[in-house]
């Protein structure tokens, strides 16, 4: 349900924006203007704006395939009791975790571009990234495609981080080599790491009854 909202939301807004350049800037992620302007809101608000059609069909339909997953079943397993999943509280987690990893995505690149006036980004990529991580730390040993090459999560969330991490050194401040924002992906998918071990360990006994069923 969560995943549904968040998704009409963000279509809804950025094809408003997409012809708009006065509205799309306005909201962007543009550290100088938060920096200079105080506008807290750009943290937030560039989640739900994209740059193209595909670029927002992309982030999207990742949203689809691993937020509902997250949301109505990794969530709610990992805050069971007596066996018996938490929708409720899995769902509040749920908003708290795409809000925070949308925050998280972007801290990074705000304290290296605060003073670039010239630096602008926006999209749920970062925010996805951590719904999709939060999936591999749970379910692990389900198979993804990599490239349409199909691996183990792991093993896809591990070439995943080494790449990122390796396109997001090329690209620095006005040297941006191909528009794409590594560091933001990198730091929502530690994110999603992160916040999901944090859940697992604080009922650590379900989460490695998660992790051994894979095995059966």
């Amino acid at each position: 349900m969560i995943t549904y909202a968040i998704i009409f939301l963000t279509v809804a807004f950025s094809l408003y924006a997409m012809d708009k350049p006065e509205i799309k800037f306005k909201y962007i992620f543009h550290p100088f203007s938060i920096h200079q302007g105080n506008q807290h809101y750009r943290f937030l608000s560039h989640a739900f704006l994209h740059g193209d059609y595909l670029h927002l069909a992309f982030n999207m339909y990742a949203l689809w395939m691993f937020g509902r997953v997250v949301e109505e079943q990794v969530f709610p397993a990992l805050l069971s009791h007596d066996g018996e999943p938490d929708k409720k509280m899995g769902m509040a987690l749920y908003i708290v975790m795409y809000t925070g990893a949308i925050y998280a995505s972007s801290i990074s690149e705000y304290f290296k571009n605060k003073d670039n006036k010239y630096y602008s980004s926006l999209g749920a990529s970062g925010a996805v990234n951590a719904l999709i991580f939060s999936y591999i730390t749970c379910l692990p040993l389900t198979e993804l495609g990599f490239f349409f090459i199909p691996m183990p999560a792991w093993i896809f969330g591990v070439l995943y981080l080494a790449i990122s991490y390796y396109l997001s050194r090329r690209n620095t401040g006005y040297e941006s080599v191909d528009k794409i924002g590594h560091e933001a992906h990198f730091w929502g998918a530690i994110f999603g790491v992160l916040f999901t071990l944090v859940i697992g360990l604080l009922n650590k006994d379900v989460y490695f009854e998660i992790l051994r069923n894979q095995l059966k």
